[in-house]
């Protein structure tokens, strides 16, 4: 099938054959889908806020607890799944998720903290190289972990911080105006640190070309992937990014409030020379328990751990990955491109002249987020739309936005949405 309008039908018939030659139906069954009053499922489009529970995150968690009961410390060593390596047993699944080596990767923390941590060894200014490019409406924590990083460093943000913004009239950044802006500014830029994609409008920024132009004038790239990781293909690796961070409670799965993630490429990973904040879980594996030693930084992206990790949290995060690694990152982009792409056939085939979808309309430069503008609404419409049991997401002034999630979401989901809508309407 493909994501072409013309490929669709508005029709419940059309939508349940789509379900029942899906490849990935059966993955919808593994998980907790939010019920209304009377044990229906509800209408979930919310995985880019907070994703559905995995049905084996219960069993994953309690064989920790278990082990805590029955071992105490000596869990660490001896648990089935032993707590001192086992933010290990996360990195292949998550490397193959944002296109990464193994080594490359870490799951720690949370997404702010790792970003400040990432901009301790990658934000480096001089005397005259020493702003930060971000898009215009980052998500307000990146913006203001930008905005103190440069105040740490004694500069004004409104000197120092560069906003690349759409035109007036759009909603949408255009690759060329980022283009002019590296242009003017390319002698004193550090640092390009770039959502992708973007929280409020969907948009997907294209990645290897932002690293190139980034590279192409000696600053740093990296990017925040909160609503992209598990959603698009970033290739961190081959597209050259110097660094990533994420969470997993989106469209990952873990757990409200989850662990983040990390990416630093092989080139830095490898290079312990680069100034960092360091703890003891970032210290040399063989040498950790000597106390006496002065820091010995692995040379992977672990060698940026602060502390031992939360193992019952971890714990979710794997129960997910797992998910993951059965159902293939590529399997999962091809779903929501349909998917997505059937949201929006059916959005247009409303003919309603309030409403307009702001993500782009190119299935390669969106995830399975669409953001959709309704003239004249306030929040009372996405209250109404609660109640008549879907669960988005509103963004002032008049922004729903809604993401069906290849893993559990079907095309019977999304047709019963824009029923929904439609008869709000």
């Amino acid at each position: 099938m493909s994501a072409t309008m013309t490929s669709y039908e508005n029709s419940l018939a059309f939508a349940k054959n789509a379900d029942s030659k899906d490849p990935l139906a059966q993955y919808r069954d593994q998980f907790y889908l939010p019920q209304d009053a009377n044990g229906e499922p509800l209408v979930y489009m919310c995985g880019n806020s907070l994703g559905c529970q995995p049905k084996s995150v219960a069993s994953y968690i309690e064989q920790e607890l278990n082990d805590w009961a029955d071992l105490g410390v000596e869990g660490h060593f001896d648990a089935a799944h032993p707590w001192m390596p086992y933010h290990e047993f996360l990195s292949e699944a998550m490397a193959d998720i944002v296109g990464a080596k193994p080594n490359e990767v870490v799951i720690m923390n949370t997404l702010t903290t790792n970003l400040h941590l990432m901009m301790v060894s990658f934000y480096r200014p001089s005397s005259t190289r020493f702003k930060i490019i971000i898009e215009s409406d980052a998500f307000p924590s990146d913006r203001y972990a930008v905005e103190s990083q440069l105040i740490h460093h004694g500069y004004d943000p409104k000197d120092s911080l560069l906003l690349w913004q759409p035109r007036p009239g759009e909603d949408l950044c255009r690759y060329e105006d980022l283009e002019a802006l590296v242009s003017t500014h390319q002698d004193s830029i550090a640092l390009l640190l770039i959502g992708n994609t973007n929280y409020y409008s969907g948009q997907c920024y294209p990645i290897k070309d932002i690293t190139t132009l980034g590279h192409s004038i000696g600053a740093k790239v990296g990017f925040d992937l909160a609503h992209g990781v598990g959603n698009i293909m970033p290739n961190l690796h081959q597209n050259q990014v110097d660094f990533a961070v994420w969470c997993t409670y989106k469209y990952l799965n873990s757990g409200p409030g989850s662990l983040g993630g990390c990416f630093i490429h092989q080139k830095h990973a490898s290079d312990t020379s680069i100034p960092r904040f360091a703890g003891w879980w970032g210290h040399n594996k063989d040498t950790r328990f000597n106390m006496r030693h002065g820091f010995d930084p692995i040379p992977t992206a672990e060698g940026w751990q602060l502390s031992n990790p939360p193992i019952l949290s971890m714990a979710a995060v794997r129960a997910s990955l797992d998910i993951f690694a059965k159902a293939g990152m590529q399997q999962l982009r091809e779903k929501s491109k349909r998917l997505t792409g059937f949201l929006e056939f059916l959005i247009h085939d409303l003919n309603n002249d309030r409403i307009q979808i702001i993500t782009p309309s190119n299935p390669e430069q969106r995830g399975c987020q669409l953001s959709i503008q309704v003239k004249n609404a306030d929040r009372s419409l996405h209250q109404q739309l609660t109640k008549a049991g879907v669960i988005s997401d509103w963004r002032e002034p008049d922004v729903i936005r809604v993401a069906p999630a290849p893993l559990y979401n079907s095309f019977e989901d999304v047709y019963q949405l824009v029923q929904r809508l439609k008869s709000i309407l």
